[in-house]
């Protein structure tokens, strides 16, 4: 694996892999704020064709748009994140697909959960995302369009864009190949 924007602080120890972003850092493209940012943190794998991947994530969020989860990037204009994203002290799952201007999709987390876990699957052209607060019932969040190219990087991003940095545990990351009935 290999970073985009790697951070000053991080530990990689098996299955674990803990962050501390980097201030006014960010992954977004133009919509409603009218600026381009790219300069969040990636620890990511080449991916080629249909995959699923999953990781549970852990943040200590305490500052507006705090973020951590998973990213699917083909380049710095086609990309998905998806996470907790943390809005006027509320933890949010959160996606966000660009194809040169980025949207965002927020649903509340209820009682600001100690860990998240996410699933995101390719099939074809098409990304899913999916979290579960227990591991085990997974609730839909976002189906996209994304790309057809053909390979993707894919692993684990955070950003923290307003506030003094943020720390954050992901675990289990894995990516394999899609199951048929994905």
């Amino acid at each position: 694996m290999q970073w985009y924007n790697e951070p000053a602080q991080w530990t990689a120890l098996g299955d674990q892999l803990t962050v501390m972003a980097e201030p006014q850092t960010d992954f977004w493209r133009k919509t409603r704020h009218a600026f381009i940012k790219d300069d969040g943190h990636f620890y990511f794998q080449e991916v080629d064709g249909d995959f699923l991947c999953t990781v549970v994530v852990r943040g200590a969020y305490a500052n507006l748009y705090d973020q951590a989860g998973l990213m699917v990037r083909v380049d710095a204009s086609t990309w998905l994140k998806c996470g907790i994203e943390f809005v006027d002290g509320v933890q949010y799952a959160s996606a966000v697909v660009t194809r040169d201007y980025s949207d965002w999709s927020v649903a509340p987390l209820p009682g600001q959960p100690n860990a998240l876990w996410l699933r995101v699957s390719r099939i074809g052209s098409a990304v899913e995302v999916a979290y579960s607060l227990d591991g085990t019932g997974y609730t839909l969040l976002r189906q996209a369009y994304l790309s057809d190219q053909p390979m993707f990087q894919v692993g684990p991003m955070c950003a923290a864009p307003t506030g003094e940095g943020l720390s954050v545990t992901f675990e289990g990351f894995s990516v394999e190949a899609a199951p048929e009935d994905t």
